[in-house]
């Protein structure tokens, strides 16, 4: 299973990069988790539209789920040009999902994410765990058959479910939105130390950081991590690939 990733920054991308974005392959199946602004542009570098199975969105935040729209615009022209057949499933952690403005249900079929419940795609099973943000927004574990795993925080604040669902995972790819001197001035998101503690709780093997701010030195939140766990740390950026 390899994670691929193709946007990585918080709010709003940097130029020619994007917002929240990752893509997951293994064999024959490919889902995104997140498609936030600028990603359709950059996905296109890693994969062929047309070939992909299935996205999973955290939450409605336009910085994870901005791009889903011309996503559907894509696969809409595809389905025109004879180069694919099926709708594309769009799996959506959200309290209305009527309120999103999407216009062709032949081309996206729009499904609910239960937290009670698993999805399996491909070769990939989906779970998901609640966090703390300010609108509903999901954690997501994706497990292949061999029983590799690796958990996807998406936005959250500090929460023990997290520590639990990430327990023992292979990687923990998780929101560094804040410098240690930061933490607690902003509810919903987690600073540096807040991720080392997570990640030396649940006892992952690896750390990746991501959904970053657009100000001071992002090798900073590294060292932070770092300078509170023994764990391996990377910092996520477009063309990042780890396989698990």
């Amino acid at each position: 299973m390899k994670l691929h990733t193709v946007g990585y920054w918080g709010a709003y991308p940097n130029v020619n990069e994007a917002t929240s974005c990752y893509y997951v392959e293994e064999e024959q199946t490919k889902i995104l988790l997140d498609c936030g602004s600028g990603a359709l542009s950059k996905l296109q570098n890693v994969m062929e539209l047309q070939d992909l199975d299935a996205v999973f969105i955290s939450h409605i935040h336009t910085d994870h789920m901005a791009d889903i729209y011309s996503l559907e615009y894509a696969m809409l022209i595809l389905q025109q040009l004879g180069k694919r057949k099926e709708p594309l499933d769009v799996y959506i952690y959200a309290e209305n999902r009527s309120d999103l403005s999407f216009e062709f249900p032949h081309v996206l079929r729009v499904h609910p994410i239960h937290l009670t419940e698993s999805v399996v795609i491909g070769s990939l099973q989906l779970t998901f765990s609640e966090n703390v943000h300010e609108v509903p927004c999901c954690a997501m574990k994706v497990m292949n058959q061999q029983g590799h795993a690796f958990v996807y925080s998406a936005d959250t604040g500090y929460t023990e479910k997290l520590i639990q669902f990430a327990q023992n995972v292979d990687t923990l790819l998780i929101e560094c939105s804040f410098y240690a001197e930061q933490q607690g001035l902003v509810k919903g998101h987690l600073a540096s130390y807040e991720v080392a503690d997570i990640a030396k709780k649940a006892n992952v093997a690896t750390i990746i950081l991501t959904h970053f701010p657009h100000y001071g030195n992002i090798q900073q939140l590294k060292e932070e991590v770092t300078s509170k766990t023994d764990q391996v740390v990377h910092l996520a950026k477009e063309g990042f690939t780890i396989t698990i």
